[in-house]
């Protein structure tokens, strides 16, 4: 930055025509930045972003949009690769990668079967995800450390073997302190978790993907996406009163829908979008996972560049100054769909219950409620989360909580408080936000997932008990939050759980209703008001990152072969070069089939790093369509009834090949890849749905399984859970080419029908190799 100023007062004194001085030539380059602090020699390279931009601004000849210009600005070989929005692979290369402890396991377990000796970009391990939930922040971290010592210790000792960096438990939620640390404007970040677009908050291009393709990544190989479609947010007006954040996503989900995203990312532009907070943007970003998008971004602003500089990183704000016309969209550029939203008329929402595109008013809500029979009371309220965990977030609550304590009332449903990383736990502690929320009830909990993602220890109800909670969190999936499939999760902003609790119903809206305080006399909550950042600097709180060595070579990592929670990775087996023929259906699943109903979370979230266990929960949250039930599904060779994965083993064990047919947008949610990992380990070889959700498609063609869609989706209702299938034309598999698939029927009839795919010569490797492992180190031995 030094070198900025020196340069920009030689500028001025040329342009002034006065005397004139000579430039050396090393003011003449823009001074070298950090990605982080905690890589000082790992720069930005917004040079090569801005030559990438300008090849592709030329062949395409056309304006770019912000998204284009990012992703575009990532391409292996800008001048020769084929570019068709919605039609093309590209070839990318992302800045770095990062990975939350659950799924990390079975990345790092990846990258040490290819052999390679170090990661090729800046990489890092967060442990989130496997802190329950039960007493509190201090007690729950404790416990979490003991029970998961041997998973601790092989992130950590893998991380410092091959140069990732290891943020310890405790640090808090992987997509905060990525936010905090190594988001920027321009930067392509991909991570294995569907939450990753968090990022986008601060103008960079950031994706969930599944383990596999940050392996890709961290050997150094061209990363492949296809050619994002982009679907344009205008933003007018301001957001003010209880209106949020939040409710610009809320509102964008109930008009796309669950799926309404897929393929695209999502770019918020127009006036409104100054009116927004840099972690207001990231709120909006990281939801829009919830409808199908690659990812969401916001143009790099002041607000942008006030986080920065909070946040210890003025030197990137700075270049990012600079290079500002390649961090906005092009003037004239055009969306594929564009969607307006007005904020001063927008008003607070509510989403639920079971999806998060269930959009409501929350003016709404109460009498939609009574209507669909839903629990009016509310059971238990939660704030945090990677979604509203901010600063501005729980002053905002802490705003609302403070006027019910002025008039000596508490919240009447329990309520629960998780800070989203250690830097704002020890802030709201010190600017008495997090006593605040105490004294209305609260309880903090530990810097982590928790709740948001099954990792609660509940005890306020019983299994099957039909109850409501409201969340700022994410996603209110069947069963998600507690393993209650009768638990009516709603999602909203932190602010409005915060009232909702205080009220301890539904039927509460505080934009109009009056609550009545100890002294019996009524009063109206007031729109809460609070700073975005803190006047003071941030509060570290306790140092919890560990560097990688800068030589791990000599640094053991264990894997006990007698070990439950992790296993070294066998490979899987190679295609046998013929067809697929009369595989048996292991489920043909009714309705919604997400991520968490294939491989579910919660207390299975410890055995992320051993295949054969965590395969023993393969689709126990799926509908069967034969008998309405979960996790009851017919053996086709015994005709007994029993559990998914129990009967997948049987087939495995007779060497019988299955398939598993799925409604729309199947595999929708986590990035979590062990729901590809673990059919292709209990023997399945085909997955045939009306749709997939982007990020499980690729995680099940990256297992060498076929994803395949129905090119009618009708002939969804002519295969039966008691027919076979088989797969033909395999020897003749090529890009843009359906297979034909044979329904043999029990009383010998036969239909056939075309099944489509998205699979590119490389991917179609993938599948004869057996995995795009495989293929990886068929390629390192060429």
């Amino acid at each position: 930055c030094f070198a900025f100023l020196i340069l920009s007062s030689f500028q001025h004194a040329l342009n002034s025509g006065v005397r004139r001085y000579h430039v050396a030539p090393v003011l003449c380059q823009r001074a070298k930045v950090a990605m982080s602090h905690f890589e000082p020699n790992e720069y930005i390279n917004y040079e090569k972003l801005e030559k990438n931009i300008n090849i592709v601004r030329k062949r395409l000849d056309r304006p770019l949009t912000l998204s284009e210009k990012i992703v575009y600005g990532h391409l292996d070989d800008p001048a020769k690769q084929e570019i068709e929005r919605g039609k093309t692979y590209l070839r990318l290369r992302p800045d770095r990668v990062a990975m939350q402890d659950a799924t990390a396991q079975m990345a790092m377990l990846q990258f040490i079967s290819s052999g390679l000796p170090k990661v090729a970009v800046p990489s890092t391990i967060h442990c989130d995800h496997l802190i329950e939930a039960q007493a509190g922040g201090e007690k729950d971290l404790r416990r979490a450390k003991d029970i998961n010592q041997e998973v601790y210790n092989f992130l950590s000792t893998a991380g410092a073997k091959y140069g990732v960096g290891f943020w310890k438990p405790g640090s808090g939620i992987i997509h905060q302190i990525i936010l905090e640390n190594y988001s920027y404007p321009g930067v392509m970040l991909i991570g294995t978790d569907s939450h990753t677009p968090n990022g986008g908050g601060l103008g960079g291009v950031c994706i969930g993907v599944g383990g596999a393709d940050a392996v890709d990544v961290m050997a150094g190989i061209p990363w492949e996406l296809k050619c994002p479609k982009v679907i344009g947010v205008k933003l007018t007006g301001k957001l003010s009163g209880w209106s949020s954040p939040k409710d610009v996503i809320l509102k964008v989900a109930g008009i796309l829908t669950v799926k309404g995203g897929t393929g695209a990312i999502i770019e918020y532009h127009g006036p409104g979008v100054d009116s927004i907070s840099c972690t207001g943007m990231a709120t909006i970003c990281n939801m829009g996972a919830e409808i199908g998008a690659t990812t969401s971004i916001f143009p790099y602003n002041a607000r942008m560049k006030k986080y920065l500089s909070k946040t210890g990183r003025a030197e990137i704000a700075a270049l990012a100054d600079e290079f500002q016309q390649h961090l906005v969209p092009d003037s004239g550029c055009q969306y594929d769909q564009v969607i307006e939203i007005n904020l001063s008329e927008l008003k607070p929402h509510i989403n639920g219950p079971f999806t998060p595109d269930l959009a409501h008013p929350v003016s709404d809500i109460g009498a939609v409620a009574e209507k669909e029979g839903w629990p009016i009371d509310i059971r238990v309220g939660l704030i945090g989360s990677c979604t509203n965990s901010s600063y501005e977030d729980m002053g905002r609550s802490a705003a609302v909580a403070k006027q019910a304590l002025a008039h000596g009332l508490k919240c009447k449903s329990k309520f629960t408080i998780t800070p989203g990383s250690e830097q704002i736990r020890a802030t709201i502690e010190r600017d008495g936000y997090a006593q605040i929320l105490r004294d209305v009830g609260g309880l903090v909990l530990a810097n982590a997932c928790g709740p948001c993602i099954g990792q609660w220890d509940r005890k306020d109800i019983k299994k099957g008990e039909k109850n409501t909670i409201v969340t700022s969190y994410n996603r209110n999936f069947t069963g998600r939050n507690d393993a209650n499939p009768e638990t009516h999760a709603f999602v909203t902003s932190p602010e409005i759980v915060t009232a909702l609790s205080i009220a301890g119903t539904l039927k509460f809206n505080p934009e109009t209703d009056y609550l009545t305080g100890a002294d019996g006399k009524k009063f109206k909550l007031e729109a809460p008001d609070a700073d975005e950042l803190p006047k003071l600097e941030f509060d570290p709180g306790q140092d919890t990152y560990q560097y990688p060595p800068k030589d791990g070579s000599g640094q053991h990592v264990d894997v006990s072969p007698t070990s439950q929670r992790l296993q070294l990775l066998e490979p899987f087996d190679k295609w046998d070069g013929k067809d697929l023929e009369d595989m048996l259906i292991l489920i043909k699943v009714k309705g919604k089939c997400t991520t968490d109903h294939i491989s579910a979370a919660g207390p299975w979230l410890k055995f992320r790093g051993h295949l054969d266990n965590i395969s023993n929960n393969l689709l126990i949250g799926a509908i069967n369509i034969e008998n309405g039930k979960a996790n009851s599904v017919r053996n086709a060779l015994t005709q007994e009834f029993g559990p998914v994965p129990d009967t997948a083993r049987y087939y495995k064990k007779m060497g019988v090949k299955w398939a598993v047919i799925g409604d729309e947008n199947y595999g929708e949610g986590s990035s979590r890849e062990h729901a590809a990992l673990e059919p292709r380990h209990l023997g399945g070889r085909v997955i045939i749905t009306k749709s997939f959700a982007r990020i499980h498609e690729t995680n099940l063609k990256k297992q060498g399984l076929l994803p395949l869609t129905f090119a009618d989706p009708a002939d969804y209702n002519k295969i039966h859970p008691v027919d076979k299938l088989s797969i033909v034309g395999l020897a003749d598999f090529a890009p843009g080419k359906p297979l034909k698939c044979i329904i043999k029927h029990p009383n010998g009839s036969q239909e056939t029908i075309l099944l489509n795919h998205t699979f590119n010569e490389s991917q179609i490797e993938w599948f004869q190799a057996g995995s795009a492992l495989n293929r990886m180190k068929e390629l390192q031995q060429k």
